[in-house]
C-alpha cells in the first residue's frame, strides 16, 4: 500500500506580532518596501543573505535582496536559518508539508527533503521547534510576495542550521553544491549582523572609527567584505578574531563553502556576491545603548 503523507501545516506563529497577520496589510507593506528599494541592482539573484528581525526593523532592508529575485527563473527555494532556541549539532529539515503565511501557504518539497535526509546528515525538527523559530519564518511572507506570479509552481526547502563545527559546515556545503549549480534553485540565507550592547554581552568598540555606531558599521563591513570575496577561511578567521555576533554565521559559512565547491566543479562559472544595503536598528553612542545590524546581499552566477 502506498501511504501518502498527510498534509500538515506549520502555523505562521509570529504573524500579528513580528509582522502583520492581515494578508492585505502585509502585502501593501511589502509592496512599499520593494518599490522603495530602487537604488541598487544586482540580478537575477541565485542566493541572497537577508535579515530576520521584525519587519518594522528590517523589512525595508530585506527588500533590497528580495527585489533582485526573478520569479520566472525559480522553481525551488532553499531557506537556511540559524537555530535560536534549541541546541542542534547538525541541520534539521521540517516535518511539515506546508508553511502558512498571511498571503498564501507555501508547499515544502518533500522529495528534496527525502533526498537530503538520505545522506544521513540531517535530523527532522518537530512542529514545536519549527513554530518557535523565527529565522526561517521571517522570510516566508517576502517569498510569497515576490513569487506571487508563480504561485503553485514552486516549492520550498527549509533547513534549520545548528551550532556547527567547521568540518560540518564544509560537509553541508558539499551536500548542497549540486543544488546551487541547478539554476532552477534559489538559496536564502537568514542572518542579522552585529548584536551590540550589554544585553547581547557584546560591546566591542574601536574608537578610531569615531562614534560607536560607526565602529559597529566598520566591523560589520569587514565581515561583509570577506563574504563578497567568497573567502570562507577569511570569514571564519574574522569571526574568531572579533567574535562578531552575526547570528547566521553558520548558514553564511555553509553558503560560502557551497559557492567554493561550485567554483571548483565548474570553473567556467563566475560568482559575484554583493551587499546592496546595510542598516542598524539604532545609532549607538555609548554602552548604555544597543542595536542590531542588518545587511542584504545577493549572489549572481554568470
Amino acid at each position: 500500500i502506498n501511504l501518502v503523507k498527510m498534509s500538515s501545516k506549520r502555523k505562521a506563529s509570529h504573524a500579528g506580532s513580528w509582522y502583520s497577520g492581515k494578508g492585505d496589510v502585509l502585502s501593501y507593506q511589502l509592496e512599499g518596501w520593494l518599490s522603495a528599494a530602487t537604488d541598487a541592482v544586482h540580478a537575477p539573484a541565485r542566493a541572497i543573505i537577508a535579515p530576520h528581525a521584525g519587519y518594522s526593523y528590517s523589512g525595508s532592508c530585506a527588500a533590497y535582496a528580495y527585489k533582485q529575485i526573478d520569479p520566472s527563473k525559480v522553481k525551488r527555494i532553499f531557506i537556511l536559518g540559524p537555530s535560536h532556541h534549541v541546541y542542534l549539532p547538525d541541520c534539521a529539515l521540517s516535518s511539515q508539508t506546508h508553511y502558512e503565511t498571511p498571503l498564501y501557504d507555501l508547499e515544502i518539497d518533500l522529495e528534496v527533503c527525502r533526498e537530503l535526509e538520505s545522506t544521513g546528515k540531517f535530523s527532522r525538527m518537530n512542529k514545536k521547534v519549527d513554530e518557535d523559530e523565527h529565522s526561517i519564518e521571517m522570510h516566508l511572507p517576502y517569498i510569497a510576495k515576490v513569487m506571487q506570479s508563480q504561485r503553485g509552481h514552486f516549492k520550498v526547502v527549509p533547513i534549520l542550521v545548528g551550532a556547527l563545527k567547521p568540518e560540518k559546515e564544509s560537509e553541508y556545503g558539499q551536500i548542497l553544491t549540486k543544488y546551487l549549480l541547478d539554476h532552477d534553485n534559489l538559496f536564502i540565507v537568514s542572518s542579522d549582523f552585529c548584536h551590540w550592547g550589554k544585553r547581547f554581552r557584546y560591546t566591542y568598540y574601536n574608537k578610531e572609527h569615531g562614534p560607536v555606531y560607526a565602529s559597529i558599521e566598520a566591523l560589520d563591513k569587514q565581515g561583509m567584505s570577506k563574504i563578497e570575496s567568497i573567502d570562507t577561511v577569511g570569514f571564519t578567521k574574522y569571526l574568531t578574531d572579533y567574535n562578531n555576533t552575526i547570528c547566521g554565521r553558520h548558514p553564511i559559512t555553509i553558503l560560502l563553502h557551497t559557492i567554493e565547491n561550485s567554483k571548483s566543479i565548474n570553473s567556467d562559472l563566475k560568482f559575484h556576491f554583493r551587499f546592496l544595503k546595510y542598516a542598524q536598528s539604532n545609532r549607538c553612542k555609548d554602552d548604555s545603548d544597543s542595536s542590531v545590524s542588518y545587511a542584504s546581499g545577493v549572489l549572481l552566477i554568470t
